[in-house]
């Protein structure tokens, strides 16, 4: 499938022009993270870049593994995504330029309120996993390749556990699936996950599910903006596209994001001046 044909036909998400579509030079697409698409911030923030500059952005929403390979095969035009490691390999094999980071927020471990694991409140995730694993409670794992997912497995090979060999390994559900299917899943089953902090207050389904340990360093969740490099993706839209990844870090673009609050609790900080 071509890259026009692609983008038309997974369209997760766009910000148009009022009063109809856009001219197809006028669009451009994003191969995001879930979390910022789940946690609504682009139905948010993607309105107001439009009517700003006349630009559609289109929204390929996917675990940052599975964006960052959809940029890699030519089929968007930058991407938005949370995971260092794997952005500094997309650098490297000379896909991306010029990353600048726009909002942070945190990741948390939540589980049931009858905490089995006894890990509740608090602050070191990497403990939080040894003693889920120690008392083999149920854990729901998104295995999808996300950013999220980057981060438990190098949780758990900090904490020195395999946890699909750890005993029987039952209590590790791998599900292959985005951070609100991991949520629905742990609370249908009184599970704990790793979450990202935006997804989790946007999320409707918590049940008894509750934030048992946050503040650890370790679970700071940095996003990213990358551009294509013109060099090996010279089909990719990169005036666009940089207009896009320049209003992001833009005065106007950090107040849209910093403006994104559930219940007076805001889902991003902006970081593009003082990156973390």
């Amino acid at each position: 499938m071509v890259r026009r044909e692609l983008a038309a036909a997974i369209l997760i998400g766009s910000a148009l022009l009022p009063g109809g579509p856009s001219r197809a030079d006028e669009a451009i697409v994003l191969a995001s993270t879930t979390s910022v698409e789940n946690s609504g911030l682009l139905a948010h923030i993607l309105p107001e870049f439009t009517r700003e500059t006349g630009i559609a952005v289109r929204v390929l929403a996917q675990g940052t593994g599975q964006a960052l390979a959809t940029a890699a095969h030519g089929d968007a035009d930058l991407v938005l995504v949370h995971d260092p490691e794997a952005e500094d390999e997309f650098i490297a094999r000379g896909h991306g330029v010029d990353r600048r980071q726009i909002a942070w927020n945190d990741f948390i471990v939540v589980g049931p309120r009858t905490d089995p694991a006894q890990i509740a409140g608090g602050n070191d995730a990497v403990a939080a996993f040894a003693a889920i694993a120690a008392a083999e409670a149920p854990f729901v794992s998104r295995g999808d390749r996300s950013g999220t997912d980057a981060l438990e497995h190098r949780l758990w090979r900090v904490a020195g556990i395999d946890p699909a060999q750890s005993a029987s390994g039952a209590w590790y559900r791998d599900i292959g699936g985005g951070m609100g299917a991991a949520l629905n899943t742990a609370a249908a089953m009184g599970a704990y996950t790793l979450s990202d902090r935006g997804t989790w207050l946007s999320f409707g389904n918590k049940g008894g599910l509750a934030v048992l340990v946050e503040g650890d360093p370790r679970l700071l969740n940095r996003y990213d903006v990358i551009l294509l490099d013109p060099r090996k993706h010279p089909e990719a839209k990169q005036t666009p596209a940089r207009r896009f990844a320049d209003w992001l870090a833009s005065a106007a673009g950090q107040a849209a994001i910093g403006a994104y609050e559930l219940n007076g609790e805001p889902l991003f900080h902006p970081s593009a001046a003082a990156p973390k």
